[in-house]
């Protein structure tokens, strides 16, 4: 079954790029997610390498505060 999407002119020019010779654009998106490993969020888990976790979260709290949240009407 063919599909139809839409994409960013940047986006299309990026695939044509490096779209191969006698490929198609959905032997390219396959090809290019074909790469990618899926692996669960919880492989993840308890993994940071890095000693500034404190200054992240840090970050992470101001962030929360400068974000203002939008009310909708229905």
């Amino acid at each position: 079954m063919t599909k139809v999407i839409s994409l960013s002119d940047e986006a299309y020019t990026a695939l044509k790029r490096i779209k191969r010779e006698g490929e198609s654009f959905s032997d390219v998106i396959l090809r290019l997610v074909g790469q990618v490993k899926y692996r669960p969020l919880s492989e993840f888990a308890g993994r940071w390498a890095g000693n500034d976790i404190d200054n992240v979260f840090e970050e992470i709290l101001r962030e929360r505060e400068r974000a203002r949240s939008r009310e909708v009407s229905i």
